[in-house]
């Protein structure tokens, strides 16, 4: 497990970290308010060769390992999980994709993704199926050269913005089927007829991310569009998860890390009793506490992606690391308002944002 970063990861690093200071930061209160679309944004992280990370060079990608995308992430995240969650939803949707499609699949959908700023979405949670994959409901069924779909997702990040959707849906009618033969995976136009696309949910945090229902109404999706084949779609959804959980688990360090810097520079320039309140011995020992559990944080999430490109199964690691960096995320937004007093529970300062963004990661 190697840590040492190379030139080329560090320019990464560096451009995302300047995008996210200079470019996101002075507008992410108004996207919050607003909960507009970060449109801009998502276009000029796309210029900037900052989204995208994962598509093969074969379709006019970067080709990054996960420790690289990680590396972007944790410096959107930075910025802004709201905006970054957009931007690292299309990870998510590709990377069935990715892992599964055929060439001409990936060239088609993936290449696309090249050529101009587009989105795509990852079709998979419904009202009474988020974690428990195995419980979807949604149909597919075979009718000639062709799947009709019926079924409703919900929660579905960038929904209203997709080009395309990776979707999951059961083609075996027999609920004892096990999961592992039970499922396939689609991809599906988003301009398909039969599509219909909720309002969008205005949620406690990450307010600019465009999260909707989806409802599939005879959805006429061509077979050549299944993923690897019929009943591997559950395979190719939990192998997804192994690869984007990492990224996730960035995009908490480095919400958790901006909690930390916000709460350092706040306690160097609040005083209190004759002397800034870092001098105070319980905000010293909090704000020590608070860089452990980032610098932990991010070990872990590294420590998962490491695995991911070393070409092992990191279920273990990514899972660890998605829950450790979501629970450092909380508790160390939530000390980074302690810090703040009264003026961290006031929306004139950056923490309460963070604070509320911050709840998505345990949930």
């Amino acid at each position: 497990f190697k840590i040492e970063l190379t030139d080329e990861q560090k320019e990464f690093q560096a451009t995302a970290r300047k995008f996210a200071v200079e470019e996101i930061i002075p507008v992410a209160a108004q996207y919050d308010r607003t909960g507009e679309y970060p449109l801009p944004l998502i276009k000029r992280a796309w210029e900037l060769g900052l989204m995208n990370a994962h598509i093969p060079e074969s379709c006019g990608g970067l080709g990054l390992g996960s420790f690289e995308a990680c590396l972007i992430t944790e410096e959107l995240a930075y910025g802004c999980t709201g905006v970054q969650t957009a931007i690292e939803a299309n990870s998510l949707g590709q990377m069935p994709v990715i892992i599964a499609g055929n060439e001409h699949q990936q060239k088609k959908y993936l290449g696309r993704m090249t050529e101009e700023p587009m989105m795509c979405a990852y079709c998979v949670t419904e009202p009474g199926a988020g974690s428990d994959v195995a419980g979807i409901k949604t149909k597919a069924e075979k009718k000639g050269d062709e799947y009709v779909i019926n079924g409703q997702k919900m929660w579905i990040t960038n929904g209203g913005k997709a080009n395309w959707y990776f979707l999951l849906a059961r083609t075996n009618p027999d609920p004892k089927a096990p999961a592992s033969k039970a499922f396939t995976g689609f991809i599906v136009e988003a301009d398909s007829p039969g599509i219909q696309i909720g309002r969008k949910e205005m949620n406690m945090g990450q307010r600019c991310s465009d999260t909707r229902g989806i409802v599939f109404e005879d959805v006429r999706v061509p077979k050549e569009n299944v993923l690897m084949a019929e009943g591997a779609g559950f395979k190719i959804a939990m192998g997804a998860f192994d690869k984007t959980r990492p990224p996730v688990a960035a995009g908490a360090v480095g919400l958790a890390k901006r909690a930390l810097d916000e709460a350092t520079r706040y306690a160097l320039e609040r005083k209190t009793f004759g002397k800034a309140i870092v001098e105070h011995q319980a905000v010293s020992f909090l704000l020590a506490e608070m860089a452990m559990k980032v610098e932990l944080a991010r070990m872990a999430y590294q420590r998962a992606a490491w695995e991911v490109d070393a070409g092992r199964r990191n279920t273990y690691y990514a899972s660890i690391a998605k829950a450790f960096a979501g629970d450092i995320a909380n508790q160390v937004a939530t000390d980074a308002v302690q810090i703040f007093g009264g003026n961290g529970f006031n929306t004139e300062y950056p923490v309460e944002k963070l604070m509320r963004d911050a709840k998505i990661y345990q949930v």
